[in-house]
């Protein structure tokens, strides 16, 4: 499950507070650095919400151990090449294998979308990202995100500290391809590439074009990067990954065992829409010009507009970022204090 990595695996909070998650495999961030074209930046914070940097293939094979353990079968590396109803069940295409309801939970690209005439993800952001080990000076305090209409029309750049290296990326919108090269050109003064070595490269899309339609038929529904399910603006889709995911198996087993409704007309109900944020998209992809991109993040009110797109409306207000900075610290040395001496180094 951990082979062939196509996301960041950073975890917002609400996506965080969805599973209980393995302490080895991420890395709590509380704040952002927001980057302009000059690299003048704003620190961003909300005492209260965080981030999670992942070691993703990691989390991804304990995720698969965790769907073992309560039973499911998982079967890699067994593309799904397609499927047709047969006798009441759906008979998948060149295995010996049938079943009576189908999720397409198969990414950005769905291949169950294609086969069953679903709706389909036509708009993209692409993505480019690769894993140094070694000090790149990056202060892990933050997230280190770069808004720049040239190197990223669209969408941003990112630097992360991650539990075991750090993740350089950009992200683009389809009108150019990614150059992670010129990124860590332009950021070669903040971070010290030359004292690093990249051990892992990725990429992926991620749709933005919000939630498609329709979304399920007779027998098959798509949760996650399949159905849309990702916010047009931010590209952020995993914590909608794994509640879709939920929800859909509880909807699938009424559905079987008790003559529930059909999963895909009650999905269809709930998924997101995106309304306000499909506007956002279309303004984004005009990308502005980098001068107008600097001008605005000196304007009155932009920290409290950026800090309610990062942190929402989550946060402990009247806090100033010296004295949360302070009561971090004060935690950190407390939870090193009571860890277990097992010569093992333990992230908070």
């Amino acid at each position: 499950p951990g082979a062939r990595v196509h996301t960041t695996g950073i975890l917002v909070k609400e996506a965080a507070d969805e599973l209980d998650l393995p302490h080895e495999f991420t890395r709590r961030v509380h704040g952002v650095r927001l980057y302009g074209p000059s690299l003048k930046h704003l620190d961003l914070f909300a005492p209260g919400y965080y981030f999670l940097t992942t070691e993703t293939a990691g989390l991804l094979n304990w995720l698969g151990d965790e769907a073992r353990r309560a039973g499911a079968h998982v079967q890699c590396s067994t593309p799904f090449t397609g499927a047709a109803r047969k006798d009441g069940h759906i008979q998948i295409g060149g295995l010996d294998l049938k079943t009576r309801y189908l999720i397409g939970a198969d990414g950005a690209r769905s291949k169950v979308a294609r086969c069953f005439g679903l709706g389909r993800n036509e708009q993209f952001l692409v993505g480019l990202e690769a894993e140094y080990e070694g000090d790149l000076e990056l202060d892990a305090r933050f997230l280190h995100c770069f808004i720049d209409s040239k190197l990223a029309p669209g969408y941003l750049g990112w630097a992360a500290p991650g539990p075991k290296y750090a993740q350089i990326g950009l992200a683009t919108n389809m009108s150019s391809a990614p150059d992670l090269k010129a990124f860590t050109e332009k950021t070669s003064g903040l971070f010290r590439y030359h004292d690093a070595t990249v051990v892992e490269r990725r990429s992926g899309r991620i749709p933005c074009g919000g939630t498609v339609d329709p979304i399920g038929a007779e027998g098959v529904a798509l949760v996650g990067d399949a159905a849309g399910l990702v916010s047009p603006m931010t590209g952020g889709g995993i914590r909608l990954a794994f509640r879709s995911g939920r929800r859909a198996a509880q909807l699938v087993s009424d559905h079987l065992l008790d003559a529930g409704p059909s999963p895909a007309a009650v999905l269809s109900q709930e998924y997101p829409r995106f309304g306000l944020k499909k506007l956002l998209r279309k303004g984004l992809d005009l990308a502005p010009p980098n001068w107008l991109v600097d001008a605005a993040l000196s304007a009155p009110g932009m920290t409290r507009l950026a800090r309610q797109v990062y942190f929402h409306k989550r946060g402990s207000p009247g806090m100033s970022w010296a004295s949360f900075q302070d009561r971090i610290r004060a935690m950190e040395t407390s939870a090193t204090a009571l860890a277990p001496d097992d010569g093992k180094s333990r992230r908070t």
